[in-house]
């Protein structure tokens, strides 16, 4: 079973949901979610937020902490996150931030990454060093982020 198809099938025992706040996936966390027969199940809904703008307006990520920390930090991702779950009424949010490349982006290299998880009792930043090109960047992200929600739903400490 791949990692989407867990992550559904955890979230459907649970009577759960998730959202997608996605900056440099550009949509592919949303694509491998919904590429499961029955997302529709678990999976509300999502927003691309490319531009800071969209990330400030839609998902209501704080200028403060833009201008404090940045798009590209583990703050800014846990905001999309809550964001994304708040808009939707989902249970789980998942934010992606980071620089798939190939220019640098306030300063960081490409293949710095973060991804925000919230739900239930649960609000945690993974922060990730990937290598290779952006199309490798934004698949490994998405599979980081698929894995990292999946472990959450497996314990029973966010029941």
């Amino acid at each position: 079973m791949d990692i989407a198809a867990r992550v559904h099938r955890l979230l459907q025992e649970r009577g759960e949901s998730v959202a997608t706040a996605e900056s440099l996936t550009g949509g592919r966390l949303a694509a491998a979610l919904t590429a499961v027969p029955g997302a529709s199940r678990s999976y509300l809904g999502g927003v691309v937020a490319y531009a800071t703008s969209v990330k400030e307006e839609l998902l209501g990520v704080p200028e403060a902490l833009v201008a404090a920390h940045g798009v590209i930090s583990a703050e800014c991702a846990l905001a999309m996150a809550r964001g994304a779950a708040a808009a939707t009424g989902a249970t789980w949010g998942i934010g992606t931030t980071g620089v798939a490349g190939p220019d640098r982006q306030e300063g960081h290299p490409p293949g710095t990454v973060h991804v925000g998880l919230v739900g239930p009792g649960v609000a945690t930043a993974v922060a990730l060093e990937l290598v290779g090109g952006r199309e490798a960047i934004q698949d490994r992200t998405c599979s980081e982020a698929l894995s990292a929600l999946a472990g959450m739903l497996s314990t029973d400490d966010t029941r």
